[in-house]
């Protein structure tokens, strides 16, 4: 077994391992369309304001006001990211009367969002910071 380090992201000595490489590559190739969709996914995720509204969204359906509101935001600016969200379908809406509510589309954005912040606040406390200074406190 070869020993670990962390001081450099690049190989000492450079060995291609042929089987482990057709074997990446055939992964990567099945796959293309989930990583693509992974992409567009993660995409969404990286934006601050579509983040914060999914995050808002753990806590139960919100209208479209509510939302505006909850973030400091112009309803305006919530209906153009929703709308983005509901084509990747990590938010769902519902009229009712006058009303619009959305929440997270399923179990599946929940746990996403959920198991994200878990990591982010796993490396806090190995950085000695408070999940509460992670940029990422989705669920807490």
């Amino acid at each position: 077994m070869t020993q670990t380090s962390t001081d450099s992201d690049a190989c000492t000595v450079r060995r291609v391992h042929p089987d482990a490489v057709e074997a990446a590559a055939d992964h990567l190739s099945e796959r293309a369309d989930v990583l693509d969709g992974a992409r567009a996914l993660f995409a969404a995720l990286g934006d601050p304001t579509r983040l914060r509204l999914l995050a808002a969204l753990q806590t139960g359906p919100l209208c479209t006001c509510d939302l505006a509101a909850t973030l400091g935001v112009t309803e305006s600016a919530v209906s153009h990211q929703l709308r983005g969200l509901r084509a990747l379908r990590l938010v769902a809406s519902e009229r009712d009367g006058k009303m619009v509510y959305h929440r997270l589309d399923d179990d599946h954005v929940a746990a996403l969002l959920s198991v994200a912040a878990e990591h982010v606040a796993e490396g806090a406390v190995e950085n000695e910071t408070s999940a509460a200074d992670t940029p990422l406190a989705l669920d807490a």
